[in-house]
C-alpha cells in the first residue's frame, strides 16, 4: 500500500553527545505531512527545529525511530544513499541564498541538474532553468549576476533552483531572515503560489507573522510536538476582507 504522506515521522529521537552530557534534540517526535500541505515549523531556540530540518532534509540520521520520505524509510540509509534521495526529492531554500556570486541567475538555477542522476543537455538545463525563473517572476533576469539583484530577487533565484529537479518537498529554512518586511511578504507570496500549484512546502521559522502564510502550524518545545493546528493563511484572510 502506498504511503499517502510526503513526510511520516514515527517516534523520532536524536541524541547528541557533548562531552559527558547527552542532549535529546528530538524526543519521540511523530508527525505526518501530506502532499500539497504548507506547514510552518515553529519553536524557541533549542526546541529541535534545526535538528528536525536536518533529518527531514536527509542531512542527518535519527538516533532512533523512523522517517519515511515519499514512502521510503530513509532513517538507516548511509550518507551516499541519503544524498541521492535528497538531490532527487527535496528542494532547499536557505536564509543566506547560497548563490554562486560569479555565476548568472540561470546558471545558479541549473546547478542541481549538473549533479542529477539523469543526464541533461546544456539546452535542456537552460530551458528548465528559464521556466523556473519565470515561475518565480524573474523572466528577463536570467543573465543577471547576484550582485545585480536585490535580496528578494536573489531569494527567488534560490527558490527557482529548489524547483529545478521537480522535488516532492520544498524545505525552506528561515527564508526571510535576511530580508526586510516588504520583501519578506513578496517572497512568502511566491511560496504561497507554489503551494497553490500543488507543491508541498515545509517552512522553518521563528517569526509568527511569517508562519501565518502557511496553512498549518506545528510548534516544537524540548524536542517534542506541543501544538499542531490548521490556520487561515494570510492571503486567504486578505481575500475575504
Amino acid at each position: 500500500m502506498t504511503d499517502p504522506a510526503v513526510i511520516r515521522i514515527e517516534d523520532l529521537v536524536r541524541v547528541y553527545t557533548m562531552g559527558e552530557v547527552e542532549v535529546r534534540a528530538l524526543d519521540g517526535l511523530s508527525l505526518s505531512i501530506h502532499p500539497g500541505e504548507f506547514v510552518a515549523v515553529m519553536g524557541p531556540s533549542g526546541s529541535g527545529k534545526s535538528t528536525f530540518m536536518n533529518i527531514v532534509g536527509c542531512l542527518d540520521r535519527p538516533t532512533a525511530g523512523h522517517y519515511f520520505l515519499d514512502g521510503t524509510d530513509v532513517s538507516g540509509l548511509d550518507r551516499d544513499e541519503r544524498a541521492e534521495i535528497r538531490n532527487g526529492k527535496i528542494g532547499f531554500v536557505f536564509q543566506a541564498f547560497n548563490l554562486l556570486s560569479r555565476t548568472s541567475a540561470i546558471e545558479n538555477v541549473e546547478l542541481p541538474l549538473i549533479y542529477a542522476a539523469t543526464a541533461h543537455t546544456a539546452k535542456g538545463r537552460a530551458d528548465k532553468a528559464r521556466h523556473c525563473l519565470e515561475i518565480v517572476g524573474l523572466a528577463g533576469r536570467e543573465d543577471h549576476m547576484p550582485s545585480q539583484l536585490s535580496g528578494g530577487q536573489q531569494q527567488r533565484v534560490a527558490i527557482a533552483r529548489a524547483l529545478i529537479n521537480q522535488p516532492k518537498l520544498i524545505l525552506a529554512d528561515e527564508p526571510t531572515g535576511n530580508l526586510d518586511t516588504r520583501t519578506s511578504r513578496e517572497v512568502m507570496a511566491v511560496f504561497q503560489e507554489l503551494n497553490e500549484r500543488g507543491k508541498t512546502v515545509v517552512l522553518i521559522t521563528h517569526e509568527s507573522d511569517i508562519a501565518e502564510y502557511a496553512r498549518r502550524v506545528v510548534v516544537f518545545r524540548d524536542g517534542k510536538l506541543v501544538e499542531d493546528r490548521q490556520v487561515e493563511s494570510r492571503r486567504s484572510a486578505a481575500a475575504k476582507a
